[in-house]
């Protein structure tokens, strides 16, 4: 990948998520650096879709498992076609916005069992098995929310904080036996999840939808959005041997949106 061996080549990667959006450009970046990638996703014709995309690219077969990965069944499905990954990226769409008097209990174990529960249960079952073989590689997506609460997202804010808790204590319980853990903290990139966070803000304004879209991209620093490639890339090279040394980080990657020094 840009002419770097990342050190990953054959290494099984396991990307949750990965038919469209930041997930996708995971797979993409990590099958481009030599992983051996088994995509995932819940709609069959459009993981279909991203695996002969990424097959073009790369003149061979792409494996792919549909399966969800919030129930037990979906997760056994994801390790039955890719056993024992020594790369495991956990994604999965945030959950939808709104207020939160809008909320129930079912709306919030349902944002728990998303983007809390079910990465947790995937780190649980893959772990052991990185560290028996003394090398590993956990990415978790999560959200620059984790840093900076978004309003409209308190179940994203919410779930993915909890997540965030719990990786920062076993990323040091491993490290030892050469695995890392890291999230990776997206702001805002151009993705269908961004494009229906900016209609609900649109609809709450009364703004149109391209006035909102354009005033996203105008607010951030670098005066625009951030592009799924350049976020693949940053998994990429977390997965790499040369990131060995990053470990139990909350990489945010937003344009210096974010206002504070830690």
């Amino acid at each position: 990948m840009h002419g770097i061996d990342y050190g990953i080549a054959g290494r099984k990667a396991l990307v949750c998520g990965s038919s469209r959006g930041l997930g996708h450009a995971c797979a993409v970046a990590l099958a481009q650096a030599g992983a051996d990638v088994t995509l995932n996703g819940r709609d069959p014709d459009a993981l279909a879709r991203a695996a002969d995309d990424l097959a073009a690219v790369l003149g061979h077969p792409v494996a792919y498992v549909i399966a969800d990965a919030t129930t037990a069944e979906g997760r056994a499905a994801l390790l039955d076609a890719c056993p024992e990954p020594d790369i495991l990226v956990n994604n999965a769409a945030g959950p939808p916005p709104g207020q939160f008097t809008d909320w129930d209990e079912a709306d919030w174990q349902a944002a728990l069992a998303a983007n809390m529960i079910a990465p947790i249960m995937l780190i649980r079952t893959v772990v052991v098995g990185m560290q028996r073989r003394g090398w590993g590689r956990i990415i978790n997506i999560t959200s620059g929310a984790v840093k900076a609460p978004i309003p409209l997202l308190g179940l994203s804010n919410g779930a993915r904080s909890g997540l965030t808790g719990f990786v920062a204590g076993l990323a040091r319980e491993v490290a030892r036996d050469g695995v890392t853990i890291n999230n990776l903290l997206p702001g805002q990139f151009e993705t269908d999840r961004l494009r229906s966070l900016a209609q609900a803000r649109a609809a709450s304004t009364g703004a149109t939808f391209e006035q909102t879209w354009q005033a996203m991209a105008a607010s951030n620093p670098t005066g625009r959005l951030g592009r799924p490639e350049e976020f693949g890339a940053t998994c990429a090279f977390l997965a790499s041997q040369q990131g060995a040394y990053i470990n139990g980080q909350n990489i945010l990657l937003d344009g210096g949106a974010y206002p504070g020094t830690f």
